[in-house]
């Protein structure tokens, strides 16, 4: 059980903590359950803050080692506060061939960062991304759990555009992510 030291420290909801005590139950062992436990958290706080590793450590009694070691090894999970809009683009071999290197330089001079930088303000960050699985569909922008496939710099300049109003726009095709990494923040133009 955590203590309370970390449960004041790790602004985690109610539900959250519901679910990973029932994901605890699911599996043979504690352990087994540490990957989909650190998706809940992530999912909810965007990231696995130090507090987030003590959570874990306290309520499925593994090692700060082992989730260090998951938490190092698997690139989808975040160590750092993300942005509040973490713009990932493809850049495999189908969707460079496609245009990825010439979206990224794009993407890169409008917002000012490189690859793999985030703006000043945290509103952007801009990651390369080896497989996306939308190769016919390439080049392709995942947000959070939506993907923007094919965009031209157009398409990219006005989810920009939007996305600095706080608006994030209806991608531009009905395939997302079932559950994933990333979050999103602000209202979708769906919902206004």
């Amino acid at each position: 059980m955590e203590n309370s030291e970390t449960a004041i420290a790790l602004q985690l909801s109610d539900a959250s903590r519901r679910r990973v005590e029932e994901l605890k139950q699911r599996y043979p062992t504690h352990q087994s359950a540490l990957m989909p436990c650190i998706w809940v958290v992530q999912e909810e706080l965007g990231w696995i803050s130090p507090a987030a590793v003590d959570f874990l450590v306290d309520t499925l009694g593994v090692s700060r080692a082992r989730i260090h070691e998951i938490l190092t090894f698997y690139t989808m999970f975040r160590t750092e506060e993300p942005a509040q809009y973490v713009l990932e683009v493809c850049h495999n071999i189908s969707c460079h061939i496609l245009g990825a290197r010439e979206l990224i330089a794009h993407l890169e001079k409008r917002l000012g960062i490189r690859l793999g930088e985030t703006t000043p303000d945290g509103k952007f960050a801009l990651h390369g991304v080896e497989c996306l699985g939308a190769c016919g569909h390439g080049p392709v922008i995942q947000l959070g759990k939506f993907f923007y496939e094919p965009p031209t710099t157009e398409k990219a300049d006005a989810l920009l555009e939007n996305l600095r109003k706080d608006t994030v726009p209806r991608a531009d095709t009905d395939r997302q992510l079932e559950e994933g990494a990333g979050r999103m923040d602000g209202p979708r133009e769906e919902d206004q």
